[in-house]
């Protein structure tokens, strides 16, 4: 009897001690990427590692860097695989980012790398402002084709641009980081109060003003190069135009999560999420890639963006984010979509 209830416990510890091993293979990850493509991220990793477990919660880059820096003190993350770089500098002054080399670190071009030693996030491929026109749009209602950012200030376009908001978008945000470092804060501030003149919406999604040019929506669409690229290889009738006084720029990112109960899995993820399958996977929703000779080229991509992309000064981006959101909202909030 003794022997048989001994066997029994025993089979139950093992049960147990199997189901916390199962548990603590579960990753908790933040992202801001796409929804659409999250499903194909999970299953090119789980080939090689399928005893981990990814558990996403997805939101737009604004979303999940507040999220993240609520629950500073109770961190609910394990990892974020693919927020922007702005970001996970402010989530580093805050001590929150555990940081890590991981391996084969210096494959990867040395801008996509946070530069402490070892770093604490590791980028994964970049995004790149631009503007989609829907030429058929544009010519019903008689709009010439802009060149430049402060050709969208014009009266011709009075309620025929979307762009995204900085405080939800990533894409937004780079925008006004962008023009704030390219025509100085007095001046950037001023571009923007006379561009809103003209602003029909502020979408939550980056892709989205982009999306609505594709689809004839509105004319033009303030949004990244990549979504017009890959809108117009689906026939839709839009002209990418990358404005002459540059463009803004982001990187995607991917860092642990300072304070993570599962730092060997989630190590293991961000190895994995710089390893060239992972860079190729990228290459799939962006033209610029974090390892170098991996990206093949887009069709319909601009070839003169990378030229324009702005010598970008991300800590100022970080380090003043608050602020110029706050004076953002403060003056256009009243134009944004409604969330939800």
């Amino acid at each position: 009897m003794t022997r048989k209830l001994t066997l029994i416990a025993g089979v139950f510890a093992a049960a147990l001690n199997s189901s916390v091993a199962f548990a603590a293979t579960e990753l908790t990850v933040y992202t801001a990427v796409e929804a659409e493509d999250l499903k194909r991220y999970a299953e090119m990793f789980n080939k090689d590692h399928p005893d981990i477990t990814i558990n996403w919660v997805r939101d737009s880059t604004g979303v999940v860097t507040a999220k993240l820096l609520a629950e500073k003190n109770n961190p609910q993350a394990d990892v974020v695989w693919g927020l922007a770089a702005t970001s996970l500098l402010l989530l580093k002054t805050e001590g929150m980012l555990e940081p890590y080399a991981p391996a084969g670190v210096d494959k990867l071009d040395s801008k996509f790398v946070d530069k402490s030693n070892p770093p604490a996030w590791v980028g994964m491929d970049a995004w790149v402002a631009s503007v989609c026109v829907n030429t058929v749009e544009a010519e019903k209602l008689g709009l010439p084709m802009p060149a430049s950012w402060k050709d969208l200030t014009k009266e011709v376009y009075k309620g025929h641009v979307v762009m995204p908001n900085p405080a939800s978008s990533g894409t937004g945000f780079l925008d006004v980081s962008s023009w704030l470092q390219m025509f100085g804060k007095d001046e950037g501030w001023k571009f923007m109060d006379a561009l809103h003149e003209n602003i029909a919406a502020y979408t939550h999604s980056g892709s989205k003003p982009c999306k609505m040019a594709a689809a004839g929506e509105i004319p033009i669409g303030v949004s990244f190069a990549f979504r017009g690229a890959k809108s117009k290889a689906d026939g839709a009738p839009i002209e990418i135009i990358v404005p002459s006084e540059g463009v803004g720029w982001d990187m995607e990112a991917t860092a642990i999560v300072a304070g993570t109960s599962k730092l060997e899995a989630a190590k293991t993820l961000v190895d994995w999420s710089i390893t060239k399958t992972a860079n190729e996977m990228y290459n799939t929703g962006y033209a610029v890639v974090a390892m170098p000779g991996v990206a093949k080229p887009v069709k319909f991509f601009p070839e003169n963006l990378t030229e324009k992309m702005i010598d970008n000064d991300f800590e100022f981006a970080a380090n003043n984010r608050a602020a110029i959101l706050e004076e953002w909202a403060k003056r256009y909030d009243s134009k944004s979509e409604p969330k939800g």
